[in-house]
């Protein structure tokens, strides 16, 4: 084994010493300190007591907070917070190139070191020289240590990097952002000042107009005590005009009393004329001419032959009394009208003896009052119920003269007793319904209906209303049903 000297190792260290420190600058004044494990691997390095938390974690915690806090900050507050978050990115920047160039200090630093190990690995010999080489290795496993150090530290420059540019592009949008509601909120304030000053001066309109109006209410006032000082002063002093007017109106009253007594007298000539008439007639007709009553044909002269021992047969007349319809079935000296009468005139033929005698009636029937508006009523019901009594059944008489109920519905007809149905049938061309014409007290009440061949009814009703609005709703929902429901041969007539 090789001794070295005294004046050799201090020569070496002093020249080792010199072209160490010669280019390198120190951050600390020891030097750092590991654990070596078997071939010179470091095992652990202790930590040494920096000033501040590790970049990753600094960057973890901004972007944690900034998430948290985006929904609850405003457009302003999180303008203000990503320049903050971008100075806060600027300055880990500048600490990351100020740890960038320690480093590289550090490997310079290391280099050197290494340099004068091999140095002095040349002119050592022996224990020495292997305490060199562990030495060498040493320097050779911090390097490696920096160089992981170094990857890291880039991946946290790139991660710096991409964080800077996130809170740039951020911090533009939010003072876009912060642009936009700001104009937003002056264009509001505009239209809120518009407002305000819409509402002042609808406000003074409204003043103005309160004070034209209470002037106008008082010269209206004013107007009208002139005219009742007026109307005074012509009831104390009356002119020409009040003259007129009194005049006017005596002339009023006498015109309405002539016109009164001329009627009077046309009434009268009429009746004298009829009078007149009837001494040369054998027959006349007799009974209110409307519908709902019944009207008779009796004789008016001693001359005239009993109407039992005549035959009769009902017409009805067009409107100009050029064409005649025979009433089918209306043989009897009484007859009552149906709504299908109204409008129209009636005649009577009258045969005695091989004569034939002709009466009419003065004029056309006139409509019921009160029908039409019955008939509305009516329409509004789904269906409408009549309460009946079963006069004839297929031509015979009913023996039985208990309640029915006659139902009129939009689609068919149906007659039954209790749960009993005696007839029921849909509107069709075979159906035929008409005011009864056998004669009778009741023939207002009564009318004809033929549900089917070979199947009909007499029903009697309770008054004349109910029987003609019977007769007018069924003839509604069988024109809607696209059928004309009628007498015997009166389809000519509908």
């Amino acid at each position: 084994m090789t001794k070295v000297s005294p004046e050799f190792g201090g020569e070496v260290e002093m020249q080792l010493i010199q072209s160490v420190s010669a280019d390198v600058s120190f951050d600390s004044s020891q030097f750092p300190k590991y654990k070596l494990g078997p071939d010179n691997q470091i095992l652990e390095e202790i930590e040494e007591n920096n000033k501040g938390p590790p970049l990753k974690e600094v960057v973890f915690q901004e972007t944690t907070q900034l998430t948290e806090q985006h929904i609850r900050l405003s457009v302003r507050d999180l303008a203000s917070k990503f320049d903050k978050n971008l100075a806060a990115a600027a300055k880990l920047s500048d600490e990351a190139k100020l740890r960038e160039v320690a480093s590289l200090e550090g490997h310079v630093l290391l280099k050197k070191l290494r340099d004068a190990l091999e140095f002095l690995k040349g002119r050592l010999a022996g224990q020495n020289k292997e305490d060199v080489e562990m030495a060498i290795s040493m320097v050779e496993a911090l390097a490696v240590k920096l160089t992981q150090n170094e990857g890291e530290l880039i991946q946290e420059k790139f991660e710096v990097k991409k964080l800077v540019n996130f809170l740039k592009q951020a911090s533009e949008d939010a003072k876009k952002l912060v642009n936009q509601e700001r104009s937003f909120a002056c264009a509001e304030i505009e239209s809120a000042r518009a407002v305000v000053q819409r509402i002042g001066e609808a406000l003074d309109e409204q003043e103005r107009d309160n004070l034209t109006s209470g002037k106008k209410q008082e010269m209206e006032e004013l107007m009208e005590e002139i005219q009742e000082a007026r109307r005074i002063k012509l009831l104390h002093q009356p002119s020409k005009v009040m003259d007129m007017e009194h005049e006017l109106r005596a002339l009023r009253i006498q015109i309405r009393e002539k016109c009164t007594i001329s009627f009077k007298l046309q009434k009268e000539l009429a009746v004298n004329k009829r009078a007149e008439e009837n001494k040369f007639r054998l027959y006349d007709i007799s009974g209110s001419e409307t519908l709902g009553s019944i009207i008779r044909v009796e004789p008016c002269s001693d001359e005239s032959v009993e109407l039992s021992k005549c035959s009769l047969q009902w017409y009805r007349l067009s409107s100009e009394c050029s064409r005649r319809e025979p009433i089918v079935g209306a043989d009897k000296f009484v007859y009552a009208p149906e709504p299908i009468d109204v409008g129209r005139v009636l005649q009577v033929d009258i045969l005695a003896n091989g004569q034939k005698v002709s009466v009419t009636t003065t004029g056309p029937i006139e409509p019921a009052f009160g029908l039409a508006n019955y008939v509305e009523t009516l329409q509004r019901k789904a269906n409408s119920e009549f309460s009946v009594i079963v006069a004839q059944m297929n031509g015979r008489n009913y023996s039985s003269r208990s309640a029915h109920s006659f139902h009129v519905g939009k689609t068919r007809m149906k007659l039954c007793k209790g749960w009993i149905t005696k007839a029921r049938d849909s509107y069709s061309k075979s159906m035929q319904l008409c005011g009864f014409r056998g004669g009778g007290n009741s023939a207002a009440k009564s009318l004809y209906w033929q549900p089917r061949k070979g199947q009909t009814f007499v029903l009697v009703f309770e008054n004349e209303r109910e029987r003609n609005g019977a007769l007018v709703l069924a003839r509604k929902y069988a024109y809607d049903c696209n059928v004309m429901l009628a007498g015997p041969d009166d389809d000519a007539l509908l």
